[in-house]
């Protein structure tokens, strides 16, 4: 009887959910990668293999804020990024993390920040 590990349960989620979720041109993918110290998104456009944009907790602008508002703000220059790129609206991918916390602020930054999903 194996024993299933706290990153292979997320693993299991991550690839379940990544089943169901796709992203195209027209409407990237929002992937989260969520880390004890910090957070990163990025959109990408699965046909093609491509990131459309990106953002990096250990960016200057956010590096110095705690975790949620790090998590908002990131949302936030997320959409702005992805609006220069002609992206108005994306899936979101959780990444097998549950969808409270620093990746629900996430989410509700790219909203306010105009990224539709």
């Amino acid at each position: 009887m194996s024993q299933s590990t706290k990153h292979s349960r997320r693993r299991r989620r991550r690839y379940r959910v990544r089943a169901k979720v796709h992203g195209s041109a027209e409407r990237p993918r929002l992937s989260v990668f969520r880390s004890n110290r910090g957070m990163q998104a990025q959109l990408i456009d699965d046909v093609r293999g491509h990131t459309v944009a990106a953002v990096n907790w250990i960016e200057p602008e956010l590096r110095d804020l705690p975790p949620m508002d790090q998590a908002r703000r990131a949302g936030e220059l997320l959409a702005s990024r992805a609006r220069e790129h002609g992206a108005e609206t994306c899936v979101f991918d959780r990444g097998g993390y549950r969808f409270h916390g620093r990746v629900r602020a996430l989410a509700e930054g790219a909203r306010e920040g105009g990224l539709a999903f």
